[in-house]
């Protein structure tokens, strides 16, 4: 895995930072107004059907947490979750600086195929254990 550095965007090139921040705060608006307007939580149907809870089972309410600034509940509540929360708020800084001074834009490349599976590799195993997490406090939910 390489961090390299350009200075501009290359004509017809995705502007990564736009569309991500956009994204990114699009979705925490309808969060926010979906709340507002009492319309009802997210049900699981894992965890209707078998009583325990799925990989992202506690997402809204660590959501809830970490947006109120409870990061140790957050984290209690799907450490997975808070760890991308906490990632995405990084990322938008980031973003949001680049965009504002027109800086330099970061772009991470992986040069052999043996760098991408061993990121598959990582992300498969951060989603087991996190399932291994929620499984032994299943009673929370």
């Amino acid at each position: 895995m390489q961090i390299s550095c350009r200075h501009r965007l290359a004509p017809h090139e995705i502007d990564h930072e736009l569309l991500w921040l956009s994204v990114s705060l699009g979705s925490l608006g309808v969060a926010v107004l979906w709340f507002a307007l009492g319309l009802p939580w997210p049900r699981c149907v894992f965890h209707e059907l078998t009583g325990l809870p799925c990989v992202t089972c506690g997402m809204t309410r660590s959501a809830i947490q970490f947006f109120h600034g409870n990061f140790l509940a957050a984290l209690r509540w799907n450490p997975l979750i808070f760890a991308f929360l906490c990632g995405v708020t990084v990322f938008d800084l980031y973003a949001f600086t680049v965009i504002a001074i027109r800086a330099p834009r970061l772009r991470i490349t992986f040069q052999t195929e043996a760098g991408k599976n061993s990121t598959r590799l990582i992300v498969i195993a951060a989603l087991a254990l996190n399932w291994v997490y929620l499984l032994s406090h299943w009673r929370a939910f």
